[in-house]
């Protein structure tokens, strides 16, 4: 490591100024992932297919001194994707980053589910994020070809890519299991060109979406209780507890790692 790293150990966090896109940003962690960003210095490209929501976030983006380009479209096909990175590259020149925080579950036993709901959770979570690996890929390598390497690719897994569920997960534990096998396959492909590719996996974050789980009710507290029994932390997630290990994967710090998927979990795949 040279002198500059020793005396700046946090200069490899750095991204100030870097060009970030975040798909899906109009939700939970998407929303999260473009604050953390922007609050940290990037410019931020914000995803979605609600234009109103993304207006919203992108006004907290810009309070936090991010200059920020809103794309009402979701990462649904290869055109979408295209414009999406397009808009970076129009707006601000090139891609940096690219978080792909899009995604969908349909909570279902494998009995009842229906064949189309299944294929809707792989199109959302796996299809999408290869489309959008794919178009950001494109861009960054050519920024290597024109002497401006590397980049870093972020997708978004799951404890549940590596552990079953006996809640009717079948499609979304299948779809979280072959995004990590995105992630490894592209480490690999694209391990001389500067890119990394690496995924965050979460277990259960406090959103919208998980609320009640925080909850005093009975079955709030019951749900935990079984769940914290797994958690050797002994709690459930927070926003906060993503942030920091995106912003590792979105920095110089994570240079040297590709084809991971880091678990921000409190140990639940631990044990």
């Amino acid at each position: 490591m040279s002198d500059y790293f020793l005396k700046n150990p946090l200069s490899l966090f750095d991204i100030k100024g870097k060009i970030a896109i975040v798909t899906g940003a109009s939700g939970a962690f998407g929303a999260l992932s473009a604050k953390t960003l922007a609050g940290a210095g990037a410019n931020v490209v914000l995803s979605a297919s609600k234009a109103d929501e993304l207006k919203k976030v992108a006004a907290e983006c810009e309070k936090l001194g991010s200059k920020t380009e809103i794309v009402a479209l979701r990462p649904s096909s290869e055109q979408n994707c295209d414009r999406i990175v397009k808009a970076a590259v129009d707006k601000f020149g090139r891609v940096d980053i690219l978080v792909v925080a899009s995604g969908l579950n349909k909570v279902a036993k494998i009995v009842d589910q229906k064949p189309e709901d299944f294929l809707d959770v792989m199109d959302a979570n796996v299809t999408q994020s290869w489309l959008m690996a794919r178009a950001a890929g494109r861009q960054m390598i050519k920024q290597g070809q024109e002497g401006k390497p590397g980049g870093k690719v972020i997708l978004t897994s799951s404890a549940r890519g590596l552990l079953g569920h006996p809640a009717g997960y079948s499609a979304y534990c299948a779809s979280k299991s072959a995004v990590d096998g995105i992630t490894k396959a592209l480490g690999c492909e694209w391990g001389d060109t500067g890119i990394t590719v690496n995924a965050l996996g979460p277990t259960v974050f406090r959103s919208p979406l998980t609320a009640w789980m925080y909850e005093d009710t009975e079955r709030a507290q019951t749900v935990r209780k079984g769940f914290l029994a797994r958690v050797p932390k002994g709690r459930l997630g927070e926003p906060e507890d993503l942030a920091g290990p995106l912003l590792f994967l979105a920095s110089k710090a994570s240079d040297f790692y590709t084809g991971h998927i880091l678990y921000a979990d409190g140990g639940y795949t631990a044990g």
